[in-house]
C-alpha cells in the first residue's frame, strides 16, 4: 500500500542583516495579528457572541487600511493569514475541552515564527527564497531532501539562543511500512533508568540537564547581576539560552534514536499513559521528570508507529504494574519508591522495573481488542480507558 507521509525537514540558516530585519519585522506582525484576532474573539465571547474564522479575515483587511496598522502591509500577507488560521484550532481544542483558553503571545517569551505557504516562497535548484526578499536564504543543508520534493509550507523560526531555523514540509516517499514481525515489548518509564523493557534491558538515563547544571548555575548568577535592559544583560541571557538549547538538543536526539529503534524492532510497543503535567507538581522530582522528557517520548512513538504501521498501546496510568506479581498476579498493598527489588509470596524475586514492564506488556496485549492507543483518553467515547 502506497503511503503519503508528510515530514518536516528542519535546517539551520544564517540570514543576512537585511533578511534578519525583515524576518524580525514579520515575527512582530504575526504576533500582533494573532493577539488582535484573539482579543476580537474574546470580546465577542464576553458578549456571548462568536467571531468566525472568515470574519477575522475581513478584520485583517480592515486593520491594514488603518493608519495605525499600516505597517502590516510592509511584510508578506501570507504569514499574517497563517497566524489567523493558527488561532482557529486553538479555539477548536478549547471548545472540545482538550486545552485551556488561548493565551496572548508575548514579545519576550513566545516562540518567534512565521509560516509561508507555496505562494509566498520559491524553491528551485536547492535555493529557498521567501516573499519580500531578493536573495535566497543561506541554508545549511545538513541532510538531503527527498528526491523531487516540493515543499508545501515553509516555517521560519528563531529560538531563544538566537539560532535561525527553516522547516520545510514535504512528502517523503521513502517512509514505507516495515515488514510485520511478531515481536512485542513493554516499557516502563523511570528516572533511574530512562526505560526498562520487558526483555530485561535497561536504557540508561543520560541526565543531560545534570551535565550542564554547574555551567547553567554560573551563567544564571551572572545574568542576575546584570542591570535590566542593558546590553550586558542581553548577552548574559543569550549565554543561558544557549546552555538550555544544547541540553534540549541532546535530549531530543537521544529520544529520536530510542523511539526509532523501538518502532523498527517491534510490532507492538506497550507503555504507561502517564500525566507528566501532574507528575512535575512534585517539587522533589520535578527536575528529574522534566529532564527525562516523559511527555515527548510517547508522542514520538505515536507518529513513528503510524509511519511504519506499528502499534503503540498505552495502559491506564492507575494500573498497578509495580505492585502486581507478573508470575502469580498477587497484588501487594503498597510499594514505596525506594523498594527496587521485592520477593512475592510465591517465592519469585522481582526487579521492580522489569516486573512492571512485564505487567504492562500483558495488560497492553489484553486490551488490543478494545482499540486502545497511545492516547486512549482522547478517543474513548465514554472517557474511560480500555484497561478499566
Amino acid at each position: 500500500m502506497d503511503t503519503h507521509v508528510k515530514r518536516a525537514f528542519k535546517y539551520r540558516f544564517c540570514p543576512t542583516d537585511a533578511q534578519a530585519v525583515e524576518l524580525s519585522r514579520t515575527f512582530g506582525c504575526v504576533r500582533k495579528v494573532y493577539n488582535m484576532a484573539l482579543a476580537a474573539r474574546t470580546e465577542a465571547w464576553t458578549r456571548q457572541e462568536r467571531v468566525s474564522y472568515h470574519q477575522t479575515s475581513a478584520m485583517l483587511t480592515a486593520w491594514k487600511k488603518t493608519e495605525e496598522l499600516a505597517y502590516l502591509n510592509e511584510v508578506s500577507s501570507v504569514p499574517l493569514q497563517q497566524a489567523r488560521r493558527h488561532l482557529q484550532p486553538a479555539f477548536t481544542h478549547f471548545f472540545g475541552r482538550r486545552a485551556r483558553y488561548p493565551r496572548f503571545k508575548s514579545r519576550k517569551t513566545s516562540r518567534k515564527s512565521a509560516e509561508y505557504t507555496s505562494s509566498a516562497f520559491r524553491f528551485r535548484d536547492g535555493k529557498l527564497t521567501l516573499a519580500k526578499m531578493t536573495e535566497p536564504l543561506a541554508v545549511v543543508w545538513s541532510r538531503p531532501l527527498p528526491e523531487g520534493a516540493k515543499p508545501s509550507t515553509v516555517t521560519v523560526s528563531q529560538d531563544a539562543a538566537g539560532r535561525w531555523f527553516v522547516s520545510l514540509l514535504c512528502e517523503d516517499p521513502s517512509v514505507q511500512p516495515l515488514p510485520a514481525t511478531g515481536q512485542a515489548v513493554g516499557g516502563d518509564v523511570g528516572l533511574e533508568h530512562l526505560l526498562t523493557l520487558s526483555t530485561g534491558e535497561k536504557i540508561a538515563n543520560p541526565r543531560h540537564e545534570r551535565r550542564d547544571r554547574a555551567a547553567l548555575a554560573r551563567e544564571q548568577c551572572r545574568l542576575a547581576r546584570k542591570e535590566k535592559g542593558s546590553a550586558n544583560r542581553a548577552r548574559a541571557r543569550l549565554k543561558v539560552a544557549k546552555i538550555h538549547a544544547r541540553t534540549a538538543d541532546r535530549r531530543r536526539d537521544g529520544l529520536h534514536k530510542l523511539t526509532t529503534r523501538l518502532v523498527r524492532e517491534n510490532q507492538t510497543v506497550v507503555i504507561e499513559d502517564l500525566t507528566v503535567r501532574n507528575m512535575v507538581k512534585n517539587r522533589k522530582l520535578a527536575r528529574a521528570i522534566s529532564d527525562a522528557a516523559g511527555g515527548e517520548f510517547p508522542s514520538m512513538l505515536e507518529y513513528k508507529a503510524a509511519w511504519y504501521e506499528r502499534e503503540v498501546i498505552a495502559v491506564d496510568r492507575w494500573f498497578p504494574s509495580s505492585r502486581l506479581c507478573s508470575a502469580c498476579n498477587t497484588l501487594r498493598d503498597t510499594m514505596p519508591l525506594h523498594v527496587r527489588t521485592w520477593t512475592c509470596d510465591c517465592g519469585v524475586t522481582h526487579d521492580r522495573d522489569v516486573n512492571a514492564a512485564h505487567n504492562l506488556l500483558a495488560a497492553g496485549l489484553a486490551v488490543t481488542v478494545c482499540g486502545a492507543g497511545v492516547r486512549p483518553q482522547r478517543s474513548a467515547p465514554d472517557g474511560q480507558l480500555a484497561t478499566k
